[in-house]
């Protein structure tokens, strides 16, 4: 079976880490490799990096100056010695068996380009059936086609060197504030890849809903960031107008019939960080990149 790498991105955060690393040492199948790709200016994660080498954990300490998600997740995909890809976050943890997992569905079939496991605490959230199966171009160029969280992603490695990796003008630090695994599925979808639901590689990671604690205008700032990255999608793989306009009027539209004040105003700047996405892109970068 091929060995799988993992890219733990990470800016910010020291403790989590730590735990991520618990995780993997607790793993059934120990056929991996971490690499840290760190995007502080400080040493704060050298204590956990010693200590998962001295329980023998394979892990490649990186550095990356200049913060990015998208960027950091490259670098790794550029360093990875497996056949298989992995990102976990930092804030996140695995099962037992989840290495075991995903090694497992890509043994079993050679012909898979990647696979999409379950964030357990989202499905937990979601009352929507569990999705299984192929993914289907058609259906995610209609946004019904369930989510793949870029922590629950799995790809083989020729495919993200082929297709360039994950686009860094996407994601948490960028204008385009997310969406760089919904780009990246969206192209592999596109170039004809085969990526299956494979919810048996169960992986974890904080999920809330809604954050009722959470000053107003700040989630809503930071949903308008993330809208962005949608509308850039939007733009970028040219869908349908249906599409866009059911995405943008009904971010605020259900939650307002619904009488859900409050998410309705966090879905308004939803909507207007879709608008600006979507005709920041038309304008201003290349469809074909």
């Amino acid at each position: 079976m091929s060995l799988l790498s993992l890219v733990l991105a990470t800016y910010g955060r020291c403790d989590d880490v730590g735990r991520v690393l618990d995780s993997l040492l607790a793993q059934t199948d120990k056929d991996f490799e971490v690499l840290i790709v760190d995007q502080n200016a400080d040493d704060r994660l050298a204590p956990h990096v010693r200590r998962g080498l001295a329980q023998g954990l394979n892990i490649r300490h990186l550095r990356l100056e200049k913060p990015s998600l998208a960027g950091a997740r490259n670098l790794g995909i550029a360093e990875a010695a497996g056949e298989i890809v992995g990102f976990p976050d930092d804030d996140c943890w695995y099962e037992p068996e989840t290495v075991a997992e995903v090694r497992r569905a890509f043994a079993a079939s050679g012909a898979i380009d990647g696979i999409v496991g379950c964030w357990v605490e989202q499905s937990l959230a979601n009352s929507a059936p569990r999705p299984f199966g192929r993914l289907s171009c058609a259906q995610w160029r209609q946004f019904r086609s369930g989510s793949a969280s870029s922590i629950t992603l799995f790809i083989q490695r020729s495919l993200l060197l082929r297709l360039g990796g994950f686009d860094q003008r996407f994601g948490v630090g960028q204008w385009y504030g997310a969406g760089e695994e919904t780009d990246f599925i969206l192209r592999a979808l596109e170039a004809g890849a085969c990526v299956e639901y494979r919810l048996e590689a169960r992986v974890h990671h904080a999920f809330s809903i809604a954050a009722p604690n959470e000053q107003l205008l700040a989630r809503c700032r930071a949903m308008r960031r993330r809208g962005r990255g949608t509308g850039g999608i939007y733009a970028k793989h040219q869908l349908s107008h249906w599409v866009i306009v059911r995405g943008v009027f009904g971010q605020f539209m259900r939650p307002l019939l619904r009488g859900e004040l409050r998410q309705a105003a966090i879905g308004a700047f939803v909507s207007l960080g879709l608008l600006e996405g979507l005709v920041k892109w038309r304008f201003s970068e290349t469809i074909d990149s």
